[in-house]
């Protein structure tokens, strides 16, 4: 049984599972052999020297811990989900909470109330400018700005289960324009249920009243009536979504007014990939519109997004950049019905200006390629001698203060590692003579650490001395974890650092496991990612 973390679907720690060598899905039969096989190597009463009798009191310590929690069937599954947090957040062990679905539940309701306790009386204000340029306007001398939009709101908690929102906007297209103000006033029924009174003034004044439930884990119904004070109109809502997948989401939507539509959607997110699309039909309009992402990096991504129907078509292409925690930088080339357009957009925490800029109304080819590359062209010069040479100053101070963070943490969890280790000597270093009269497998290096000191490291020997600090040696404890058939396996979703004798000698940073070793006479060499299956010997290892 595997779950994903809930942040960005890299699978939790489990360095219990590390610490006993097992996999996740290992049986309790699995659970109390490994438990033994360590006591016999840990149990202080093996030891007669003090220091030696210490170190081993502390990692029997250790063992003993991830033995009882994984020995017991509620703990494991409540660690499985949600790690060592799980086990310490106060939730309620017993015969109630005997399914994953409600301990599930009841964890997901306890970091609720931790965070609508957090958030109590936090205000959270998000806005929006909108200025658009004309280039053809500006060259007949009538001014380059067509029109300007202004959006705002305020959200924030005024008790523990209500929550109210302030908005307004204001928008100025040629010689006309106007505006509206809003209340949302929200009210938390349940765990599960919420209903939303609202009401607005100005062009779309009108009144109404939404409820939201959650029907199931994976499904969500929210209904909504609202009138209008202009004509007395009154349009239904219904909104039915559900989580098809681990990274996908569905949703219907059916309005009943007087202008009916029904639309159907779908949103996935991955990793490195997102994607959205949506169809609607209405009983004057249809159009259907979509969304691809892609991520480059951490901080880089591309976008093509098009949209076609009754109202017009359009296609758009850009890429956007991450340049602090808060900020992100859009550069976008839209060509469509209407013209030819630049958009630059700016984002910094809930705040976003957005300027878009037209450069034709005509659709022509050799304009259209010109206007699409010399954005494209400025963009890669931006990025490779502004926001490049930014970003590296910026991620070195940030490793450097890191470094400088964590460099207590660090200095302990090496001396652990290195007495963890002094006593699984004896035992690695036989099954290496053993290994080696056999010509079996032996470890002859292995080091774990910081992913670019390990590149580093296997491309210019010049340079250990500065990525030292950044990798631990691991050859010893490999040894050691070879089995009795002369095979060595780390298992797959499992935070190598938890291993008996690691260390993260790097915390925050993106780690591997780099290993040369020896058998049958021949040389191998592999590297694995932190949360990666390690199975040698392997014959596409061979140098």
């Amino acid at each position: 049984m595997k779950f994903a973390d809930d942040k960005n679907g890299v699978p939790n720690n489990r360095e219990l599972y590390a610490l006993l060598h097992i996999s996740p899905e290992a049986t309790d039969e699995e659970i109390r052999k490994a438990y033994r096989q360590w006591a016999q190597i840990y149990h202080p009463d093996k030891y007669q020297a003090p220091q030696m009798k210490e170190i081993a009191t502390e990692n029997f310590q250790r063992i003993c811990e991830a033995y009882e929690i994984l020995c017991d069937e509620n703990k494991r599954q409540i660690y499985d989900i949600y790690g060592m947090e799980g086990l310490t957040s106060g939730l309620e062990l017993g015969p109630k909470l005997n399914k994953v679905e409600e301990i599930k539940e009841e964890l997901e309701r306890l970091r609720r109330q931790k965070e609508q306790e957090k958030v109590l009386a936090h205000v959270q204000p998000s806005g929006s400018i909108l200025a658009n340029l004309s280039l053809p306007q500006f060259l007949e001398g009538d001014g380059i700005m067509r029109g300007m939009a202004m959006a705002s709101e305020v959200h924030s908690k005024i008790s523990k289960h209500n929550a109210i929102s302030l908005g307004g906007n204001l928008a100025v297209n040629g010689n006309s324009g106007g505006g509206a103000a809003s209340v949302v006033l929200r009210h938390q029924i349940s765990s599960d249920s919420s209903v939303e009174f609202m009401g607005s003034l100005g062009l779309r004044a009108l009144i109404g009243v939404q409820t939201s439930r959650q029907l199931s884990l994976h499904s969500t119904a929210t209904m909504g009536v609202a009138m209008s004070l202009r004509d007395g109109s009154i349009n239904l809502s219904n909104t039915w979504s559900r989580q098809l997948s681990e990274t996908t989401n569905g949703n219907i939507e059916l309005i009943l007014g007087p202008e009916s539509s029904i639309g159907v959607g779908w949103q996935k997110k991955e990793q490195k990939n997102a994607a959205s699309g949506e169809i609607k039909i209405g009983t004057g309009s249809f159009g259907a519109v979509g969304h691809y992402t892609h991520r480059f990096s951490l901080k880089s991504h591309g976008r093509i997004a098009g949209r076609v129907g009754s109202s017009g078509l359009e296609l758009e292409v850009g890429g956007g950049r991450k340049v602090s925690n808060f900020t992100t930088i859009r550069m976008l080339y839209t060509i469509g019905i209407q013209g030819i357009f630049w958009k630059f957009e700016l984002h910094r925490g809930g705040q976003k200006l957005i300027v878009p800029i037209l450069l034709s109304n005509h659709l022509n080819p050799v304009f259209a390629s010109g206007a699409f590359i010399i954005p494209a062209s400025l963009y890669f010069a931006l990025k490779k001698f502004v926001f490049k040479p930014y970003y590296l100053r910026r991620e070195k101070q940030k490793f450097l203060e890191n470094l400088e963070k964590t460099q207590g943490q660090v200095r302990e969890a090496r001396a652990a590692a290195e007495k963890a280790q002094q006593l699984l000597q004896n035992v690695a270093n036989r099954k290496r003579n053993k290994q080696l009269e056999m010509g079996g497998l032996v470890v002859t290096k292995a080091v774990y650490g910081n992913r670019k000191a390990l590149t580093t490291r296997n491309r210019s020997v010049e340079k250990v001395d500065e990525v030292a600090s950044q990798i631990i040696d691991v050859t010893l404890p490999l040894n050691f974890l070879i089995d009795e058939s002369g095979r060595l396996k780390l298992h797959d979703g499992v935070k190598k650092s938890g291993i008996m004798g690691f260390c993260d000698p790097c915390p925050g940073e993106p780690k591997q496991l780099y290993v040369e070793y020896t058998y049958g006479g021949n040389k191998y060499e592999a590297i694995v990612d932190d949360y990666e299956e390690l199975l040698i010997p392997q014959e596409r290892h061979r140098i």
